[in-house]
C-alpha cells in the first residue's frame, strides 16, 4: 500500500523535512528561497495526497496513519528553524509555541480516542487553521531569502501576522476537539 500515489507524495513530505532543515541551517538567502520552493511543493502534496486518495478510492489505513504525522513533522521542523534562525522571536514564539502544544494535544487525544474507537473529524475551521498556519511559515521560509526579493516587501510582518491568526484558530479548534474527547473520558 506504501506504493500508492498519495502514500508517495505523503512519504515525499516527510523525506523532505531533512533537507528543509539543511537548507534553513545558516541564514543564506539562496538556501532559504529553496526551502521555500522545497516547502510550498511539500505543502501542495498534502492537499493532493489526500484529493488523490479519495478521487481514486486509494484511501489507506498507511495514508490515515501517516497523513498527519507527515503535516505535523514538517510544521514542527519549520518552526523550530525559524526560532533558531530568529525570523520567529520574542512574543512570537509564544504564537509558534501554541501551535506546536496543539498539535501534540491533539494527536494524543486522536490516539486515546482511537483505543476507544472514537473517530475525531477534521472541523472546517481546523482545515482554515492549516491553511494559515501553511502561508504563515511559507512567507516566513520566504523572509529568509529577503535580500533576494524586493525592497520593502512585507513577507515577514505578514507571516508574523498569520502565524498570529493561526495560533488563535489553533486555540479555538484545540478546545473544540478537547471539548469532544472530554465527554469520552472518565472523571
Amino acid at each position: 500500500m506504501l506504493s500508492t500515489l498519495p502514500n508517495l507524495l505523503t512519504l515525499s513530505r516527510i523525506f523532505a523535512v531533512p533537507l528543509l532543515v539543511a537548507l534553513m541551517w545558516e541564514p543564506v538567502p539562496w538556501a532559504w528561497a529553496t526551502a521555500f520552493l522545497l516547502y510550498c511543493i511539500a505543502a501542495i502534496t498534502d492537499y493532493f495526497d489526500g484529493y488523490l486518495a479519495r478521487a481514486r478510492g486509494t484511501v489507506s489505513k498507511v495514508g490515515v496513519f501517516l497523513d498527519p504525522i507527515a503535516d505535523k513533522i514538517m510544521v514542527a521542523a519549520v518552526i523550530v528553524m525559524l526560532v533558531h534562525d530568529g525570523m520567529v522571536h520574542g512574543a512570537s514564539v509564544v504564537a509558534a509555541l501554541i501551535i506546536l502544544l496543539r498539535e501534540i494535544i491533539v494527536s494524543g487525544l486522536r490516539e486515546f480516542l482511537a483505543g476507544l474507537q472514537v473517530s475525531l473529524p477534521v472541523s472546517r475551521l481546523a482545515k482554515w487553521k492549516t491553511a494559515a498556519q501553511m502561508v504563515a511559515l511559507g512567507a516566513l521560509v520566504l523572509a529568509g531569502a529577503a535580500a533576494l526579493l524586493p525592497p520593502g516587501l512585507p513577507v515577514r510582518l505578514a507571516g508574523i501576522t498569520l502565524l498570529w491568526v493561526a495560533a488563535g484558530l489553533t486555540l479555538v479548534t484545540g478546545y473544540d476537539y478537547l471539548r469532544v474527547g472530554l465527554k469520552h473520558m472518565d472523571a
